[in-house]
């Protein structure tokens, strides 16, 4: 996978189309973010509509390697609440809070699909209505 064919992933992710999973995921991709496992695109489906019922999730590519069997790249990822949510992935939320992810994310791919992802952590803050920023750590 090169960079532009990764950036037309990453633009069906933006606009939250879940058919780019099942245009550019394995069958039973594995993922590992945190302490959240799942395999299969199903599973990432299902996950990401969870994310996406009540916040609007942004990447934001700041650096990107390939070796044809590895990719790995550096990103910046926006999460900002559109509504108020008691149940969100990251817990209750209200409509305006931001959370920023960055970070490395690795990816093992099979037949010029992505097979494995593994998310790491640089940092994950939180930005609250109030302005104030707080860092959480890892949120899975």
């Amino acid at each position: 996978m090169n960079r532009e064919r990764f950036g037309d992933y990453l633009r069906r992710f933006n606009a939250r189309d879940a058919s780019a999973f099942d245009d550019y995921l394995t069958p039973d991709v594995a993922v590992r973010n945190g302490g959240l496992h799942y395999r299969g695109v199903q599973a990432m489906k299902d996950h990401y509509a969870k994310i996406w019922n009540s916040m609007q999730e942004t990447l934001h590519l700041q650096r990107f390697v390939a070796d044809g069997e590895t990719m790995a790249v550096e990103l910046h990822t926006e999460f900002v609440a559109v509504r108020d949510d008691a149940d969100s992935v990251f817990g209750p939320v209200q409509a305006g809070e931001r959370f920023d992810y960055r970070g490395i994310v690795m990816y093992r791919l099979r037949g010029g699909r992505i097979a494995d992802i593994c998310v790491s952590y640089l940092g994950f803050e939180r930005t609250g209505l109030d302005g104030v920023q707080r860092s959480l750590g890892i949120p899975h």
